[in-house]
């Protein structure tokens, strides 16, 4: 694998050889980013994990086509959306709220509060828009994906 070479290129490479040196790569690359937008459907770090392993395979198998009308990541993350409402319905959920959790490692008790305060707020911000607007402000702020890649 070439350093920056585009993602569709390593994907559509694994496609035609089965490297599993092509799909190491692009697992390495989106394993915790996918995981971590999993986890604000699902708010259990096992199951996000879970199903950030069942969105490789499915790309893995090749049962998904990915067109190229949108960039991997867009496609990637997609998948990984779908299984979640998925699994969601099955378990008679319908949407369980993004709930960042951040921490401060300052040691600082006024630093701590003021970041669990900003935590609170933010939980309650994401918890009281649409559900799509929820999803689109996370991949636009979170996972720095442009407006047309969301």
């Amino acid at each position: 694998m070439v350093r920056g070479e585009a993602d569709e290129t390593v994907y559509l490479r694994y496609l035609d050889s089965a490297s599993d040196d092509d799909l190491r790569t692009l697992l390495e690359r989106y394993r915790d980013p996918l995981t971590l937008f999993l986890f604000g459907f699902i708010h259990n770090m096992e199951d996000a994990e879970e199903l950030m392993l069942d969105a490789f395979a499915v790309i893995a198998s090749g049962t998904a086509v990915f067109s190229g009308k949108s960039s991997f990541k867009t496609w990637l993350f997609a998948i990984g959306r779908n299984l979640a409402y998925k699994k969601l319905r099955r378990n008679h959920f319908f949407f369980v709220p993004l709930d960042e959790e951040l921490t401060a490692d300052s040691g600082q008790p006024d630093a701590e509060l003021l970041k669990d305060e900003r935590s609170r707020m933010l939980y309650e911000a994401m918890s009281a828009i649409n559900p799509e607007y929820r999803q689109a402000l996370y991949l636009t702020y979170f996972e720095d994906m442009s407006a047309d890649e969301v």
